[in-house]
């Protein structure tokens, strides 16, 4: 895991506790479960990732 990274939140996320992810990016997009965030972490490129949010957008 890199301590250099700025994890963010969803704008949709609250502090319920629920399930949230955090994100960060550099060259690559990291993702990780906010309530483990010394857990593991998964790492994208930013064209894979760029493809996830299409597929999952609604319409799309």
């Amino acid at each position: 895991m890199n301590d250099q990274l700025k994890w963010f939140k969803s704008s949709h996320s609250d502090n319920e506790g629920g399930a949230c992810l955090e994100a960060a990016f550099d060259a690559h997009i990291h993702i990780r479960d906010s309530k483990l965030p010394s857990g593991p972490e998964l790492r994208v490129t930013a064209t894979a990732w760029k493809a996830f949010v299409s597929a999952v957008r609604p319409g799309a």
